[in-house]
């Protein structure tokens, strides 16, 4: 399977680039980068921003459609992909765990999405896709709808509730930081 972490949103509500937030002095993505290579057998970034993040010592790829937000990540990371499946997170998640991931792939069954419903919604940047997706994914975009989590209507889906992640941090592998106030409340400083 592949991991792969986008990286080409506006960071809008924080205001820089959350991928190069510090914790522990490492960036996330950096962190994430990391902990994905001790996963997977094949990983890279999506980014447009290609020489932020040339330093990570992984391959790089540009967003195929430009201006399709998460969705045309997503998008490209499975058109990159050399496996079925694409372990897909998001640059702004300091705490992935690997035990989740692990938990993840091991549900991997045929469906076409693996996606956690955690506090009562889904995750859809941190999610396992399968190639099955690229067809309804362009169609989307085609039509102009980008909204993520209309895909899962569209594709057959496994939904991992709390239940099936016993003992398992899922609760902080899916978190991500959006704002001034949620690198407050995971404590950075």
């Amino acid at each position: 399977m592949t991991g792969a972490v986008l990286a080409g949103g506006k960071s809008r509500r924080m205001g820089f680039n959350k991928a190069l937030i510090k914790i522990d002095d490492r960036t996330i993505i950096e962190k994430n980068v990391g902990l994905l290579k001790k996963e997977f057998d094949e990983v890279f970034i999506v980014a447009n921003e290609v020489l932020l993040y040339e330093h990570l010592s992984t391959l790089i790829y540009s967003d195929l459609i430009k201006g399709a937000g998460s969705l045309g990540g997503v998008f490209t990371a499975l058109f990159h992909a050399k496996s079925d499946y694409a372990f897909v997170v998001a640059c702004d998640m300091p705490f992935l765990s690997p035990e989740a991931i692990k938990k993840m792939i091991k549900s991997a069954d045929g469906s076409d999405c693996i996606v956690p419903f955690i506090g009562g919604k889904l995750h859809p940047m941190h999610t396992l896709y399968s190639k099955k997706c690229l067809k309804p994914i362009k169609t989307m975009i085609e039509e102009g709808n980008l909204r993520i989590t209309d895909l899962f209507e569209k594709v057959r889906v496994k939904r991992l509730t709390e239940e099936h992640f016993k003992g398992i941090p899922i609760i902080e592998s899916v978190e991500n930081v959006n704002t001034q106030d949620d690198l407050t409340r995971i404590g950075h400083k």
